[in-house]
């Protein structure tokens, strides 16, 4: 259970703060729900309380996760397969929809291997931004680092 005031981070939309608790007529039902604050970008998100962790809400990662989250960035040694970029991007999308932070930083990893060996396409340049992101997001609130001390981090990791 969530209290007013506590971070939390919502799969695909980045970390948020729960601004309040609110109950709301729906047909003849009475439902609560956290109203979450997505930090980025000020969108309100309506959570209900009875589904918060079937939907993936969750709290920020621990320190064991943030180091777990560094050494797969770390790992560069990955191949990436030669399928379409539709598959591909479609397995990202889904990695990303799990709300796991390791998959998100296998994708975000995946792609920053993929622009070594050939510029990347709008599509994937776009789903790059998109999983540094929600990384950084996270990861700052883990380490309460600014997001641009996070940026310039994951991109050192990357500089030939």
């Amino acid at each position: 259970m969530y209290k007013i005031g506590d971070i939390a981070v919502y799969p695909s939309h980045g970390v948020g703060v729960i601004e309040g608790i609110e109950q709301k007529e729906i047909g003849n039902q009475v439902y609560t729900f956290y109203m979450l604050r997505i930090l980025e970008n000020d969108y309100t998100i309506m959570v209900p309380t009875h589904n918060a962790d079937k939907v993936g809400l969750r709290p920020p990662i621990g320190k064991k996760e943030i180091r777990e989250i560094w050494q797969i960035l770390k790992d560069t040694s990955v191949t990436i397969d030669n399928q379409t970029w539709n598959r591909r991007q479609r397995e990202y999308n889904d990695r990303i929809k799990t709300g796991c932070v390791k998959q998100l930083a296998g994708v975000l990893r995946d792609l920053y291997v993929l622009a070594r060996v050939k510029e990347l396409s709008d599509g994937e340049r776009k789903m790059l931004k998109i999983a540094r992101s929600l990384l950084v997001g996270e990861l700052s609130a883990a380490t309460a680092k600014t997001p641009d001390a996070i940026v310039n981090q994951i991109e050192a990791l990357y500089q030939s």
